[in-house]
């Protein structure tokens, strides 16, 4: 495994739709190994390949230790309820939003093995579904944001 460089704003491939992985390959497997150590080592709860400069879709997302979530071909098919939250990105280093996305989200994609798997999650974990299946589309959270925190607010979560 590898850590890789992580995007940051102004990189013009955060911005760009990525295409969807058509045979899972050795390529696919190590990217996904390397996405995970990736976003661990940078202390993140989600990654998507674009984040890493690759314009597949893939995403790797672990809310709680131990329990890391793979995701080829990632589509929501199901959302309900309402979250209004605080988010952050790895790509957007320092800087927080204000967010709301839904409170419970059913994603349908393809595991590491090639099987169609249907993960539902809620509160963060639905959000980091919502969060990184945007980055797919070339969206990124300040789109979306209700409103973006000033330093001042940014130094105060800081010291919690």
């Amino acid at each position: 495994m590898a850590k890789l460089k992580i995007v940051k704003v102004g990189d013009d491939v955060l911005r760009k739709e990525c295409r969807p992985v058509d045979k899972i390959t050795p390529r696919v497997l190590t990217l996904l190994d390397d996405m995970a150590e990736t976003m661990r080592a940078a202390g993140g709860v989600g990654l998507a390949a674009p984040q890493v400069g690759v314009l597949r879709r893939i995403v790797v997302i672990e809310c709680e230790e131990g329990e890391l979530i793979e995701l080829i071909n990632p589509k929501i098919i199901a959302y309900s309820g309402e979250n209004e939250g605080l988010e952050g990105c790895l790509s957007l280093p320092g800087q927080w939003g204000i967010v709301t996305r839904p409170m419970h989200v059913t994603v349908r994609a393809m595991n590491r093995h090639g099987e169609i798997v249907d993960y539902t999650g809620s509160d963060l974990l639905a959000r980091a579904f919502c969060h990184e299946l945007d980055h797919l589309d070339g969206k990124l959270y300040p789109d979306v944001a209700e409103r973006m925190l000033s330093p001042e607010e940014i130094k105060e979560i800081e010291r919690d």
